[in-house]
């Protein structure tokens, strides 16, 4: 009997070594990062732009804020469908329509006669940066399920509109960009109203689109044709197009209009953990490895820093990186 647990140490070794016999880990839910992602670190925040922000023409003011009316990140998923209304100036002209906080504005119409969805925040802006003060906007609008109908006229904005808030977007499925919004001096520059556009602040180095000549600071205006009204418009293009396809990006760069075409990818995929129970193991995870044979008799562990080896499951030996880099000839 005493030597039972001396029989038994090796079997047990071995069922730790072969994680696979009773069954493996939960299967992850979503892709890992993408190890190759670069961010420039001058890129992780907007440019100080804000004194030439104050000096672009103001346009004309309604007195209505708006946001995405999506508020679920289920609904995320979806294509935008009106605008919610977030704020109503005391006095404007938008309180003088009748609007109220947490109205949903579907549509409007401008003087020449042209009906227009309403889906992004950018597009509300296009209207008050393109029709003068003394314009009347025909307005269709949903409160509390109710379709209603308001008349709302612009007047002079007498100072810039607020700073609207950045975002940042990652995509790292298809192509391995990363987006944000562009600011209000960089989009008009562009053509563009505040919050329309997508520049590209990230790459990954096996990104399609780096290879097709997609650059950092590139400002996408368009994809197949359709002005980008916000960075989420491009990434659900991306995330909805055929597995071979090719997107048309239209790219402001440096002054200059710019057409590619950017092909689509999709992730490599790569053999994590292969088990014959009791005799041989292999898991593989995130630039970690372990291979263990005959009941953990030899056992091999490798990182992108170190290793090493054991043998009899008492002699072991390894190495890895030094502390120093060596010595180059020049």
């Amino acid at each position: 009997m005493r030597l039972l647990p001396v029989l038994l140490a090796p079997l047990l070794l071995g069922l730790g070594a072969c994680r696979g016999l009773f069954g493996g880990n939960e299967l992850p839910k979503e892709s890992p990062a993408l190890a190759d992602m670069e961010e420039p670190l001058e890129l992780q925040g907007e440019p100080d732009d804000e004194a030439e922000r104050e000096a672009l023409p103001a346009g004309a003011f309604s007195g209505v804020y708006v946001a995405d009316a999506r508020e679920s990140l289920d609904a995320m998923l979806d294509a935008p469908s009106g605008l919610r209304v977030e704020r109503v100036v005391e006095n404007s002209p938008g309180e003088a329509a009748g609007l109220e906080e947490g109205d949903l504005l579907l549509t409007v119409r401008t003087p020449d006669g042209t009906t227009s969805e309403l889906r992004w925040p950018s597009e509300w802006r296009a209207v008050e940066l393109a029709q003068p003060p003394g314009t009347e906007l025909e307005l269709a609008f949903d409160r509390a399920g109710a379709d209603l109908d308001a008349k709302l006229t612009l007047v002079p904005r007498v100072r810039p509109g607020e700073r609207a808030e950045g975002i940042r977007l990652r995509e790292e499925l298809r192509a391995g960009v990363v987006l944000r919004s562009p600011t209000e001096v960089e989009a008009r520059a562009a053509g563009l109203a505040p919050g329309a556009g997508a520049v590209v602040v990230g790459l990954a180095a096996e990104s399609p689109w780096r290879a097709a000549g997609v650059r950092f600071e590139d400002l996408i205006v368009a994809v197949d044709g359709a002005g980008v009204p916000h960075p989420q418009f491009v990434l659900d293009l991306v995330r909805g197009a055929e597995s071979d396809a090719k997107l048309r990006l239209a790219i402001a760069r440096g002054g200059e209009r710019l057409e590619i075409e950017a092909p689509l990818s999709r992730r490599e995929s790569e053999t994590s953990h292969v088990s014959i129970p009791l005799l041989f193991s292999y898991e593989h995870e995130r630039g970690e490895s372990e291979t263990s044979i005959l009941l953990g008799l030899f056992r091999f562990r490798k990182t992108a820093a170190a290793w090493d080896a054991r043998i009899l499951w008492f002699i072991s030996f390894g190495g890895g990186d030094a502390d120093r880099l060596e010595p180059v000839k020049y």
